[in-house]
């Protein structure tokens, strides 16, 4: 896609945005597409949010968010991340995975934070309920990853095996260390915390999967509590997401012992298309979740990683007497990209990601 045509496709998603009535705005007559700054990311960066955000009378971040998926409705696009006041940056499909992995790769398990909600407070409260203290406790870490300051209270103290076993945490100010860069608020909003109470104590399943059991499940969803969660077989979701991270911890120790790492490359074949979307798509994921207070939309994409991650796995080390090739140390950094986002979803949801499982 060269750069008119990708200015043409903006045009395009900001004239279907206005159409479906998510905008009220005149369609620009042309959109300037070009490298991204410092502090951009992808192919191509695009200033038209901040240029519609006044006549359509929203922050421009607001206005890149809507005008997003209409450009990933293109199957030439393969991301669209928003920066700073409202940039959109643009990856196109072509180059994208080697920047994908590079990116996961160098931010680690904190790829997909965000500044969304900086400078906005939240404070929410939870009554003395299990699955009400639990998700107050994971949705204050998401809204965290994403900038908010989270204050956290309670009707009633919590009781004391709430922290001691699911690692309930009380945040009493701030942002916390996981992300000193959120310092004043300028914006407050107050949340009650009420999904369905669990219907049995969830204590005797251990701290990773009670608190699996009552985040998987929508806030306005009954919670199963059960052996179940701690089956070690497929048809148990948290086991799936584990496994999957422990595989790649394991590809990367065997290649070690082969004598070669994982550095970033091309990746071919439809086996990995699914990954490498459920990649991409990781910052919205985490964006959503906090915007929504929802941090079940978290669990369940990590499920879809880890459903995606298998089928690459069998190509990664060389078989037999191969040598280790680009391709075997490019799929090698796309399993450990892999494993670095399941383990820092699963740690915003307060469950451990083991390297053994």
């Amino acid at each position: 896609m060269t750069p008119v045509e990708l200015s043409r496709t903006v045009l395009h998603a900001v004239r279907r945005a206005v159409d479906e009535g998510e905008l009220r705005v005149t369609v620009p007559e042309r959109v300037v597409v070009a490298p991204p700054r410092p502090g951009g990311c992808g192919d191509y960066a695009t200033n038209v949010a901040l240029r519609l955000a006044r006549p359509a009378g929203e922050p421009a971040r607001r206005v890149a968010e809507i005008l997003r998926p209409h450009l990933l409705r293109d199957g030439r696009i393969a991301e669209v991340v928003v920066t700073g006041p409202g940039f959109l940056n643009i990856s196109l499909r072509s180059a994208a995975p080697v920047a994908l992995v590079q990116e996961i790769l160098r931010c680690g398990p904190r790829y997909g934070h965000g500044d969304s909600l900086g400078g906005r407070l939240v404070r929410l409260r939870a009554p003395r309920e299990v699955r009400a203290v639990v998700h107050a406790d994971a949705l204050g870490r998401v809204l965290r990853s994403q900038g908010a300051v989270v204050r956290t209270g309670h009707d009633r103290p919590p009781e004391e095996a709430w922290s001691t076993v699911l690692g309930v945490g009380i945040h009493l100010d701030g942002p916390g260390d996981d992300h000193p860069g959120a310092t004043g608020a300028t914006d407050a909003t107050d949340v009650r915390v009420r999904p369905v109470p669990a219907p049995a104590d969830p204590l005797p399943l251990g701290r990773d999967a009670a608190r699996w059991a009552l985040l998987h499940p929508a806030p306005h969803d009954r919670p199963r509590i059960g052996a179940e969660h701690l089956a070690q077989r497929e048809d148990n979701p948290l086991f799936r997401v584990r496994y999957a991270h422990a595989r790649t911890r394991a590809l990367l120790r065997n290649a070690a012992d082969l004598g070669f790492a994982p550095e970033p490359g091309p990746v071919t074949g439809a086996d990995v298309q699914p990954l490498l979307q459920a990649l991409a798509d990781h910052p919205r994921v985490l964006a959503a979740a906090a915007a929504h207070r929802a941090p079940d939309r978290l669990a369940r994409h990590l499920v879809a990683v880890a459903d995606a991650t298998p089928p690459l796995l069998p190509a990664v080390l060389p078989v037999g007497e191969e040598k280790p090739s680009a391709a075997h140390r490019a799929r090698l950094a796309l399993a450990d990209a892999a494993g670095t986002v399941l383990a820092g979803g699963l740690s915003l949801l307060g469950i451990d990601a083991p390297d053994h499982l």
